[in-house]
């Protein structure tokens, strides 16, 4: 008998990536690997005047369990979406695992370490200037981060690169806070300790970090949950009927946050799962562009 969550959960997936690739209006370069750029797409509909500097700068980081066979065209509708809601949208690529499986790993391995998160980094820092050059109409003062399941994770580990332990390699750690409206992080797999009990992605957090033997010694430089409180206003929005990263991942960082001192906004979505929060023809993207709303206007 087939599980009627795992059909709702291919139907959900089919639906977001039925959508072509939308084409961003400029593309730049924050270093030299063909991974290393950032698409930008410029604010339109009724929130967009036109005039410089105007609009809200959403900076997207895309999904795929840092995996390389995952890249940001996925996302490209839901960055188009938001544009057409009248934000200015940085849709951020980055290094990702291999493309070929590596031995005795059932596929392509995820993430890189360190690459994925220098790149992560250097593309946050490079941000400002390639906004004003590639999208004047992005006003960079109230900006805000969003991510989708892998994505979200970076997304939260970019919020509070200034709180990473003071021994983070070199270019990770900020000395204060970044200039952020705040964080609507999307699924997120924000507790890398609860990811890796539940399996999420096939332990592609202990992968990210470089495997299971130094999954405990790095997990204090990548894990969102071990970096708090932030200071930062975060928010996440997360389904319940998520069978990819389930929505305990989600509670255990916002419990994490509580016990820091920290209050997270935790918005549980009824009768959705994964796929439907960037998917521009659900209504839970409606949703979550309303989050980000509440932070950057």
């Amino acid at each position: 008998m087939t599980d009627p969550a795992v059909e709702r959960d291919a139907a959900e997936a089919a639906s977001a990536f039925s959508h072509p690739p939308v084409a961003p209006d400029a593309t730049a370069a924050y270093g030299e690997h063909p991974d290393q750029i950032v698409d930008f797409y410029a604010p339109r509909g009724e929130r967009a005047d036109g005039s410089a500097r105007s609009a809200p700068l959403v900076v997207v980081l895309h999904g795929g369990a840092w995996r390389a066979p995952y890249d940001r065209h996925h996302i490209t509708p839901f960055a188009d979406f938001l544009a057409r809601r009248g934000f200015a949208v940085a849709n951020v690529e980055y290094r990702r695992g291999s493309s070929l499986p590596h031995q005795d790993a059932a596929g392509p391995v995820a993430g890189r370490w360190p690459e994925t998160f220098d790149d992560v980094a250097a593309a946050m820092d490079a941000l400002a200037d390639l906004a004003a050059a590639a999208l004047p109409q992005a006003d960079p003062r109230r900006t805000v981060l969003t991510g989708h399941s892998a994505g979200g994770h970076l997304a939260l580990w970019a919020a509070a690169r200034h709180v990473l332990p003071p021994d983070a390699p070199a270019g990770w750690r900020l000395p204060s806070p970044a200039l952020l409206r705040g964080v609507v992080a999307l699924a997120p797999i924000a507790d890398f300790t609860v990811a890796q009990e539940l399996g999420v992605c096939g332990g592609a957090s202990a992968q990210l970090l470089g495997g299971e033997a130094v999954f405990a010694e790095r997990r204090p430089y990548a894990d969102p949950a071990a970096l708090l409180p932030t200071g930062i206003a975060t928010a996440v929005v997360q389904g319940r009927g998520d069978i990819v990263v389930p929505e305990a991942v989600s509670e255990a960082y916002v419990a994490a946050a509580a016990q820091a001192g920290e209050t997270v906004g935790l918005t549980l979505l009824d009768g959705v799962g994964h796929f439907p929060l960037i998917d521009p023809a659900a209504d839970a993207c409606a949703v979550v562009a309303e989050e980000l709303s509440q932070l950057a206007w």
